[in-house]
């Protein structure tokens, strides 16, 4: 029942992942959520560790694109100094703003890893679309007010997949 929300890894922060972990995986592009994933929700500047990160992607040829289910205003108003192409309204658990993403690239399933901090979206979106998937700490502790009832709900489903899968634990990688 709860096997539509396991991640594939589950990693500190978006930043700890590398462009050798990803070739190690044959991963070529990154999908990610952006709220708390790679901007706190309530900070969109981002850090001095995130323009590093993405510096080191681009150099790498890895291309990194936002699924996000804000609206196109909002993810464009954020995304604006990184530059980054995105998907707005994705629908995320379902399966539709991350087949989009992926058609952007014109890459297949097994090329893709979508990078979250949620398991009732971000996560349970990827195994929808049948593409990998990270999650994530939160980057801020505090959570929008919609965001807070999925918390709520994750916090139950963690628990039920840590007992069926000790295995799961947080790394500083991939």
């Amino acid at each position: 029942m709860f096997k539509s929300y396991k991640p594939t890894w589950m990693v500190d922060a978006i930043y700890q992942i590398t462009p050798e972990q990803l070739e190690s995986h044959g991963i070529k592009a990154i999908l990610t959520d952006l709220d708390n994933t790679l901007i706190a929700w309530d900070n969109p500047n981002g850090t001095g560790e995130l323009f590093d990160w993405l510096r080191v992607m681009d150099q790498a040829k890895i291309p990194v694109v936002v699924v996000s289910n804000n609206k196109a205003s909002r993810v464009a108003r954020a995304l604006e100094k990184f530059e980054l192409d995105y998907v707005a309204r994705a629908m995320k658990p379902f399966s539709l703003g991350i087949r989009l993403a992926q058609e952007k690239l014109n890459l297949p399933n097994d090329q893709i890893v979508m990078v979250g901090d949620q398991l009732m979206t971000d996560i349970k979106g990827a195994n929808a679309a049948g593409v990998r998937s990270i999650l994530v700490k939160p980057i801020v502790p505090s959570d929008a007010w919609n965001t807070k009832i999925n918390r709520f709900f994750e916090k139950k489903v963690m628990s039920q997949l840590l007992k069926k899968n000790p295995e799961m634990d947080w790394k500083r990688g991939i």
